[in-house]
């Protein structure tokens, strides 16, 4: 029943060759790619008016359109930075990948924890902001947000797993919807101003204007704050093996119309809100929301038809922003684990040619960050920008240390761009770091050193498993496996005779002369009848029984491996053959001991003892009984 769901769900398993049909073009790749860069600036803008209203009242928007203008600039360093990563990393990795092969391994799995963190900050805040988009526009969604979100991130989780074509078909339509209706609201907007169209300006609470001096310091919390909006930025030059060949040009020209994506619509709505002054904020519609409402309004049918069209093209580019972290984050985690850093799950395509474990990994923390912060965007975005700004610097850094020691064609102008980003970028880290560290930057900056710790202790631990695992020339010449072989010695341990027990110590006579059957008994009595039972099976091989006062079941027979009785010699390998039956049905599972488990769990730690299961598969009772005259009131079945 669950492989029929799963192929409901997810479809038909893929072969290996139709991994070339599951590549991005640049038509689909822009969308899914940049949809977490498109989408932030629906949240970035409302972020820093945030910040600055309390504080400097109606001057704050002046400031937002030079705060989203400088912020402008850093992503078009960055744009043009990792322009050339994508040339010389084309295999994926980003950041991580550059700052581990220029910088060392310590700062690519800083690099590598960094963006781990923003790709699953990413899912959780775009769902969140969507659901915020679309409850400012229905309040009655408004109590229902958290398992709204749930829902929509299974959903993207289902959708991502039915493998990368499908997903872009599925996602990649929305992100075109809010270009277009971003582009419609801003021309819009301004053809208005131009024309001396009446504006009108939103409902302002009592006292939500402050009335108080610009700092430095409160500037920078609103330029943290915006920085958002270069999330995702990134997402091209870790994805770049998803891309068509040529995969260099393909991600290029998909990075590049991101870049001016991001410039027309951050830069059209900090003008905007400079002349319709919006009012974000808590228990206040979406920003976007607001606009539409000012600029569009609902009096006729059209109007309000474009209003709640605009409204719904935010909340889908938001919630299927999260798809750029889908679609990065289970590639990052293969390229890391590739490298020895993160579990081998992590490593290999599933079914459908994505990275399954990656994605349900993803899901997992997601929803849970979204459970915790209770989809409270403003209290998730605290957590947000210093993780991918952390692999900016790194990457920025590595790429500038790569060309001063290569010296590549026309490499100082590259160095040079490289160099700034590095440097604007690590100012940022340190901005975010200061000004969002009470909003729980902090749980961040713990995290991300205590993930390097622990992807370290994988590698470790993947390199001693090598070590251990590894045979040298000479010692593979040792090896005569014609005439040194092991001597097989079979122990059956059973509860009862019964056809499941019976049926393993016959496959024991196939595999060695050296059989024993055991049993453990907490009862004198039980022991008479088992050995009585035994007795009618006319065989030569020996019964050991042994008495457990505390109820043991692994112990006694590790005891008695160990007995001058069993007689064990070095070299010996001791088969341990365990019978046990299979079930029709799934929760049959559950009214049956999993002793088997225990005994298997034990007896693997120890170098000479190889454990095998003998199966039973058992029919169904229906049929069983369909013969017999069942009664509940019969007596007990053992």
């Amino acid at each position: 029943m669950f492989d029929k769901i799963k192929r409901a769900l997810l479809g038909s398993a893929l072969n290996n060759e139709a991994i070339s049909g599951e590549k991005y073009s640049v038509l689909w790749g822009l969308p899914i790619l940049s949809s977490d860069a498109i989408s932030s600036v629906a949240y970035a803008v409302p972020e820093m008016l945030i910040v600055l209203i309390p504080a400097i009242g109606l001057a704050s928007y002046h400031y937002a359109v030079g705060i989203a203008l400088c912020i402008i600039g850093l992503m078009m360093i960055l744009v043009l930075s990792y322009r050339q990563t994508i040339e010389h990393y084309p295999n994926g990795g980003g950041s991580y990948i550059v700052a581990k092969d220029n910088l060392g391994v310590y700062a690519g799995v800083t690099a590598g924890s960094a963006l781990a963190v923003d790709y699953i900050m990413t899912v959780a805040v775009s769902v969140s902001a969507g659901v915020e988009q679309i409850s400012s526009a229905f309040v009655t969604l408004k109590p229902y947000s958290v398992e709204i979100c749930i829902v929509i991130v299974l959903l993207l989780m289902v959708g991502n797993l039915r493998g990368i074509r499908e997903s872009s078909r599925i996602f990649g339509i929305p992100t075109y919807l809010f270009i277009f209706s971003m582009l419609l609201l801003i021309v819009t907007g301004f053809i208005k101003v131009i024309t001396g169209a009446p504006i009108v300006h939103a409902q302002t609470p009592p006292g939500y204007y402050g009335v108080g001096s610009i700092s430095l310091f409160l500037l920078l919390r609103a330029f943290s704050n915006g920085c958002t909006a270069l999330t995702g930025v990134e997402a091209v030059s870790n994805a770049i093996p998803n891309c068509k060949e040529p995969v260099r040009k393909t991600a290029k020209r998909i990075l590049l119309l991101m870049g001016l994506s991001i410039l027309v619509i951050l830069g059209g709505l900090a003008f905007l809100t400079n002349i319709y002054h919006p009012t974000p904020g808590e228990g206040q519609p979406a920003l976007i929301v607001q606009m539409a409402d000012m600029i569009f309004g609902r009096a006729t049918v059209f109007n309000a038809a474009i209003f709640y069209f605009i409204s719904g093209s935010a909340f889908l580019i938001l919630v299927l922003a999260a798809n750029t972290a889908y679609s990065d984050f289970p590639m990052l985690l293969s390229v890391m684990a590739q490298d020895g850093f993160m579990p081998r799950q992590f490593k290999t395509r599933g079914e459908r040619l994505v990275f399954s474990n990656g994605i349900v990994f993803l899901t997992t923390i997601a929803l849970l960050l979204i459970v915790v912060f209770k989809a409270n965007v403003t209290r998730l975005i605290g957590l947000y920008a210093i993780g991918v700004f952390l692999s900016f610097t790194l990457s920025q850094t590595g790429m500038f240390i790569r060309l001063l020691r290569t010296k590549e064609h026309n490499w100082l102008p590259k160095a040079l761009i490289n160099g700034l980003g590095a440097l604007v970028t690590a100012t940022a880290v340190i901005i975010i770091a200061i000004t969002k560290f009470g909003e729980g930057a902090w749980i961040v900056v713990i995290i991300i050193p205590l993930m390097v710790f622990s992807l370290l202790k994988v590698k470790k631990h993947y390199f001693a498993i090598s070590k251990q695992l590894k045979l040298t020339a000479e010692e593979l010449k040792d090896f005569d496996l014609e005439h040194k072989k092991y001597r097989n010695r079979v122990i059956v341990p059973i509860d009862s005779v019964n056809r499941s027990s019976v049926r393993s110590i016959r496959y024991a006579r196939t595999i060695s002369d050296n059989v024993v059957v055991f049993s453990v008994t907490i009862d004198h009595e039980a022991e008479l009848k088992l050995r009585e039972t035994y007795a009618k099976l006319n065989t030569d091989i020996p019964l050991i029984v042994k008495y457990s006062p505390y109820r043991k079941i692994v112990e006694p027979l590790l005891e008695y491996i160990a007995s001058e009785e069993y007689k064990y010699e070095t070299g010996d390998i001791i088969t341990v053959l365990l019978a046990r039956f299979e079930v029709k049905k799934w929760w049959h599972r559950f009214l049956h001991n999993t002793t088997h488990f225990r005994i298997t769990r034990n007896l693997l730690k120890h170098k000479h003892v190889v454990v095998s299961t003998i199966p039973l598969q058992l029919n169904d009772d229906d049929d069983i009984l369909h013969s017999e005259k069942y009664n509940p009131t019969n007596e007990k079945p053992w």
